[in-house]
């Protein structure tokens, strides 16, 4: 071996050894260094962490700028299932990763804003990519769920705002608490704003938004979810280990262990026991990392609320109301309000330095929640879909409107107690209030209900007809119409004549001094009979005939009479007889209007009149004279020239209040001449053009009753009148009562459904067109006046919801004037042209007379009408 070896060896060492040492010297100078100057290395980091920042903030605000919005709308039966749910869940979590490539991260995200602002219980808008809109807008929820492009919400600043952030608090691998979906798990949430008064600037804003979760972040928090597991698993094997140890040596010094060993003969044999000390468990990555175990449908959610309002309290009364609400998510993780209380001041998203972030995010729309804020998406069931039908919504008064005194645009409906126990008159849109159906057991507030909706609508200008069978309303809304600018405008119509010396108005079915067509004054007369008398075409053929034929020859007669300027000798209803009966009456009559009769009728009065017997006029006969047996049927039937004009009285706006007298036999035959006259005058506004036809309301009680008279008539009313902007408002106690045609247009037509108390079986028919909700049983036991309605409003049902009927000595208090009530009945009665009864008799018995006279004077006797005597019909 070289001698010279070691030397080279050594020296190869120190060389190593001084380049070591060197290296330290070198670290010890950088550390002092950076320990001296330390500022220049954190600026440097400082610099480019703002940089980069800068850059972020600059790309994600450009990101933002091109996010879309839409609003979901759903039906009042809208009830997914959790199917249903989840997959719109998986479109969201897909959309918002929709955005370019550039786009950092915080600004992909999709947004769900629930918004209350006293337009409507709760809108539901998502906000999200532009490029994630097609995927958004056909939502797993079918055609329950209506979804719109929104408009940008722009909102007035507010005096009082209040700010808050939610992160998930508790165990981070727990999941929030499992929420049924029924009832709805918004309903806490709309609870807390259903007491929200627009008036005062209240508004409520809660953002959820939801991003994919980072899998880097998702590995390095399951790396230390199990290192923390493990760990705690290490220390309680040890733990464990201790106290085996503790135990073995506790026994084995115990008096009862000596004293077995001394027993068996093994005294200090063999030492101490061996102590196995316990295993750690092996950790389970499923128990450990909990909802964090899988990717799928992890995603990271971020939760804002505002409140505001321009009243001092009510934004932190608010926000209180919706951090009790979240309450109701929590199980093993929960939402709780970020920051830190001192005293009386809470330090979070209100104060600095999270005010400026939160604002930020809030407007742009950033995800950058402080804490991972994870969730699967079955833990957000409740906030990915609107309200469903098992949500119990607030009215608001964009919902339904307030009622204001004296505007012909609304109708009165009700008075609704809200959430925060205020009361307030409702209404609905005149203009959609088409036709209207009550339903309840008498004394349940149907009528007092009808009555104020009815003073109301006459105090705004609107016309109207109420009728009621047995006139107990009139007296009841006779002080609250007594007033000097509508007594010009009242008109009654009482048949029931009371007192010492009653007054009676007049009506002449046949007249033509009101400029009626010929055709639909016989039409609508022979109808009313049918009717009144359950003739048709099958039953009664030749009753029919002889009727229409009749009517059609008094009718040309008063057609001739008012062209003469003689309306005072026009026939009435009671010349039926003398026509069939008296043949010189008849060859006069028919020898008068030859001319005005068409070919066809002048045939049948020569060839088949003197064919028929006697005794097939008794049938038609026998009506008339029951009306002529009444004094106040036949005062009122038995004028020429009557002042009951309902078409001129729609045009004009007045009230008409038509008191009928009974539902007897005789009365019902009034009641439907009535209904069918009403009919005939409302399909006569043809001949005005739409926009010109004034609006006209006729309220009609007891509607058993009226229909027996004119059931068909009474049908045909709720499926014509609106388009003559004619709308009937019924009331009856039975819908199953009516008849089967009256009934189903009702029900299909009906703009408003209203129900009071009453048994089950009679409100079951109600209550199975809002879908049993409430059922049957809920509007059984309701107080008096208390009703559940459904109104049309914008178009839209809404409701069931219940209402308190308005009280007219509560409602309409002011506008009471009982002292002038006794000249508003006598100024009714003289717009109704009534005079006395006994006058009225005389003049209708002398009638026939003045009719006699004005035919023999209209033409000389004929040959025709010579052959029409030859039979003698006495």
């Amino acid at each position: 071996m070289d001698a010279s070896a070691p030397y080279l060896t050594d020296q190869a060492d120190d060389t190593a050894a001084g380049q070591v040492l060197g290296l330290l010297a070198g670290l010890a100078n950088a550390a002092g260094w950076v320990i001296t100057y330390w500022y220049v290395p954190v600026a440097d980091v400082l610099v480019v962490w703002a940089v980069i920042e800068m850059v972020v903030r600059r790309l994600a605000r450009k990101a933002s700028a091109e996010r879309m919005a839409l609003e979901l709308v759903p039906s009042q039966h809208f009830d997914p299932g959790l199917e249903e749910i989840f997959r719109r869940g998986v479109q969201l979590a897909r959309a918002s990763t929709s955005m370019p490539w550039w786009a950092p991260r915080r600004s992909k995200a999709v947004q769900i804003r629930l918004r209350a602002d006293g337009s409507s219980p709760l809108r539901y808008r998502i906000e999200g990519p532009a490029g994630g809109e097609r995927l958004l807008s056909i939502t797993p929820f079918g055609p329950a769920v209506t979804v719109k492009r929104a408009r940008p919400l722009v909102d007035k600043p507010r005096e009082h705002v209040v700010r808050a952030e939610f992160v998930l608090r508790g165990k981070p691998t727990a999941p929030l608490r499992d929420v049924p979906l029924d009832p709805d798990p918004l309903q806490p949430l709309i609870d807390a704003v259903s007491d929200l008064r627009a008036e005062l600037g209240d508004l409520a804003e809660i953002r959820l938004d939801i991003q994919r979760a980072p899998k880097w972040a998702l590995r390095a928090r399951r790396l230390q979810l199990m290192s923390d597991a493990r760990r705690r698993e290490r220390r309680e094997a040890q733990r464990a280990a201790r106290w085996v140890r503790q135990d073995a040596t506790g026994i084995e010094d115990s008096v009862a262990w000596q004293l077995q060993q001394l027993v068996s003969g093994k005294q200090g044999g063999g030492g101490r026991r061996l102590v196995m000390p316990p295993v750690p468990r092996r950790v389970n990555p499923a128990e450990a990392l909990g909802k964090l175990a899988d990717d799928d449908h992890l995603v990271r959610v971020q939760l804002l609320v505002m409140c505001a309002s321009n009243t001092q309290g009510r934004s932190q009364a608010r926000l209180a109301q919706l951090q009790a609400a979240f309450d109701v998510f929590g199980g093993g993780s929960r939402w709780a309000m970020r920051g830190w209380r001192i005293g009386p001041w809470r330090l979070g998203a209100d104060r600095w330095p999270s005010r400026r972030g939160f604002e930020r995010r809030w407007t742009l729309g950033h995800c950058q929640p402080p804490r991972p804020n994870w969730v699967r998406l079955e833990e957000l069931t409740g906030l990915l879909k609107p309200p469903t039908v098992h949500c119990r919504l607030p009215l608001l008064a964009g919902d339904l409107p307030t009622f204001e005194f004296d505007n012909p645009q609304l109708l009165l409906q009700g008075i609704y107690r809200g959430p925060d126990g205020r009361r307030r008159l409702v209404a609905s849109y005149a203009k959609e209030t088409l036709f209207e159906v009550g339903v309840g057991k008498a004394g349940g507030g149907k009528t007092e209900r009808a009555l104020a909706q009815a003073i109301g609508w006459a105090h705004a200008g609107g016309g109207l007809m109420f009728v009621d069978p047995h006139r107990d309303s009139w007296p009841r809304a006779l002080p609250f119409l007594a007033h000097d600018a509508l007594m010009e405008r009242i008109a009654l119509i009482d048949l029931n004549a009371n007192g010492p010396a009653p007054q009676v108005s007049s009506w002449n079915p046949l007249g033509m001094h009101q400029g009626q067509v010929a055709h639909e004054v016989v039409e609508a007369t022979a109808d009313a009979y049918a009717a009144a008398l359950g003739w048709d075409d099958a039953s009664a053929p030749r009753a029919l005939t002889i009727l229409t034929a009749s009517l059609a020859v008094l009718v040309a007669v008063n057609e001739a009479a008012c062209q003469a300027g003689r309306p005072e000798d026009q026939a009435t209803v009671f010349h039926v007889r003398a026509l069939l009966t008296d043949p010189v009456f008849r060859a006069a009559a028919l020898a008068g209007v030859q001319g005005r009769l068409d070919d066809e009728m002048r045939s049948w009065w020569q060839t088949v009149f003197p064919t028929l017997p006697l005794e097939s006029f008794a049938v038609v006969l026998n009506p008339i004279a029951r009306l002529a047996a009444t004094p106040v049927t036949r005062a009122f039937l038995g004028q020429p020239a009557g002042r009951y004009n309902i078409r001129a009285a729609m045009d004009s706006k007045m009230i008409v209040w038509v008191c009928p007298g009974g539902n007897g036999p005789t009365d019902r035959l009034i009641t439907a001449l009535l209904a069918r006259d009403l009919l005939r005058a409302v399909r006569s506004r043809r001949d005005t053009p739409e926009a010109q036809r004034v609006p006209f309301r006729p309220y009609f009680d007891e509607l058993i009753t009226l229909t027996g008279a004119a059931a068909e008539t009474i049908a045909s009313m709720f499926e014509d009148f609106r388009k003559y902007k004619v709308h009937v408002h019924g009331m009856t106690q039975l819908l199953a009562r009516l008849p089967n045609q009256v009934r189903l247009s009702l029900v299909q037509n009906a703009s408003t459904l209203a129900s009071t108390a009453g048994s089950q079986s009679a409100i079951a028919p109600i209550t199975a067109e809002w879908g049993d909700r409430p059922g049957p049983d809920i509007v059984a036991s309701l107080d008096r006046f208390e009703h559940y309605m459904s109104l049309t409003v914008r178009g839209r049902r809404v409701g069931p919801v219940r209402i308190t009927g308005p009280h007219l000595d509560e409602v309409f208090a002011d506008y009471a004037r009982p002292r002038q009530a006794t000249a508003l009945e006598r100024a009714a009665l003289a717009r109704a042209g009534a005079e006395s009864l006994d006058q009225l008799t005389t003049r209708a018995t002398d009638q026939l007379g003045r009719v006699n006279r004005f035919v023999a004077q209209l033409a000389p006797t004929t040959p025709s009408a010579v052959r029409l005597q030859k039979k003698g019909y006495q």
